[in-house]
Formats: structure tokens, C-alpha cells, sequence
């Protein structure tokens, strides 16, 4: 008996020497760096020097398993999201990239003329219409002018005047009639010159021509073609 209990004795010096220097040697870096090896490492001195008399639990170690597990998918798991996040963010700049030099429009009914007094407007048909007119605004909210576009098809429908002030906002209505003289309900767009991409955000923003601010990618409903 007194041989087994020096054994035992022995066996728990044993192990808390090797717990302890196991674990110097998995705190030699934060906890927050502690990886599977070093959990590995712990397990392995803990079943390598328990007491005869009080054997490693075997579900605390099947606990002790399972967390690693977890800890190692979690680890997967956000590496995964980082690969996937830095795709998606080179996949937004080159579609932003491919919008410069081009007209986009966005929602809203505003008209910017350019430093030659040329301004470009676009709206979204539901059905045909036999006719259509765009009632330019003045700032100060008189009429400007109207353009009598005629019949048009459904769809996206654009259009310019060459009369504004140069580097002048105006707003504009539009007024639509279908066959039986009904009026049809547009959609006006404003539609901005894209002059480059801004990727000082969280996501890539485009730089467009009237606007200080930088339009979203998001924002874009759609695209007009070259920029005139």
C-alpha cells in the first residue's frame, strides 16, 4: 500500500509538472492565438500522468474534445467569410470599375446640364404611349421649357435639351397618354455622367458629374450607354 501510494504521489507531482509546464509553453502567446495543437498537447500530458487512484474523466474529456472541434470550426468558418468578403468586394469595384465613362440612372426627377448647357433625362414607360411630353422646371420653379417627345414605346425612354444654363439643376414632369387617351404613369430618372469610382467607404461608391456626393453602386437602376 505504501509502494501504490508513493506511485500515486509520484504520478500527481508528475502531472502537475507537465500541466504546468505544458501550459508555459501554450501561454508563450496570448489565449487568444491558443491553437488546436496546444489543446492537443494538454489532453495529451493530462491522460499521460493521471493518478492510478483518480483515472481522467472520460466525459470531461469528450467535453474537452468537443470544444476543440467547435473552436477549430469557428476558425474554418471565419476564414471562409473573409474569402468570401474579399470576392465580393473585388467583384463591386470591377462592376463599378466598368460604369465609368458611361450615363447611369437613379431614382429621381432631376436634370443636370453640363458646362455647355446640355441636359439629359430618362424615364421608365409601363405600356406604350401615343404621346409624351417633359416639362422642364426652372430652380426657381417656373417653366423653362417642354419637349413634345411624341409616341413611345414601353420601356426606358431618354432625352436631352441643348437650352439650360451651364452646371444648372432643374426638375421635370412627365405627362403620358396611352391609345384611349389615358395617362400613363412614368418613372423619372435623373442620369448622371460616371467620372470615376470612390473606394474610401466600406464599399465602392461611384464619382459622377452635378453631385458631390458619390452615387452607390446599389442605387443604379439603370445603365444609358456613353457618356455624351
Amino acid at each position: 500500500m505504501t509502494t501504490l501510494a508513493t506511485n500515486s504521489a509520484n504520478s500527481v507531482n508528475a502531472a502537475s509538472v507537465a500541466a504546468s509546464t505544458t501550459a508555459s509553453t501554450a501561454s508563450s502567446s496570448s489565449a487568444s492565438t491558443l491553437t488546436q495543437s496546444d489543446f492537443l498537447q494538454l489532453l495529451t500530458a493530462q491522460l499521460k500522468y493521471q493518478s492510478p487512484t483518480s483515472p481522467a474523466n472520460p466525459t470531461q474529456m469528450a467535453q474537452e474534445f468537443a470544444a476543440i472541434s467547435t473552436v477549430q470550426g469557428i476558425n474554418q468558418i471565419n476564414t471562409q467569410l473573409s474569402s468570401i468578403a474579399g470576392a465580393n468586394g473585388a467583384s463591386q469595384i470591377a462592376q463599378a470599375s466598368s460604369l465609368v465613362g458611361r450615363q447611369v440612372a437613379v431614382s429621381g426627377n432631376a436634370i443636370i446640364s453640363s458646362s455647355t448647357g446640355k441636359a439629359n433625362g430618362a424615364f421608365s414607360l409601363p405600356s406604350a404611349a401615343t404621346s409624351a411630353n417633359v416639362t422642364v422646371i426652372n430652380p426657381n420653379g417656373s417653366i423653362a421649357t417642354t419637349l413634345n417627345l411624341g409616341a413611345l414605346p414601353a420601356g426606358v425612354q431618354n432625352f436631352s435639351w441643348g437650352g439650360a444654363a451651364a452646371n444648372t439643376t432643374y426638375s421635370y414632369d412627365i405627362s403620358a397618354t396611352d391609345a384611349s387617351g389615358s395617362a400613363i404613369s412614368a418613372t423619372p430618372y435623373t442620369v448622371y455622367d460616371v467620372q470615376g469610382v470612390n473606394l474610401s467607404g466600406s464599399a465602392p461608391t461611384l464619382s459622377v458629374a452635378g453631385s458631390a456626393t458619390p452615387l452607390p453602386v446599389s442605387s443604379v437602376q439603370t445603365v444609358l450607354g456613353a457618356s455624351s
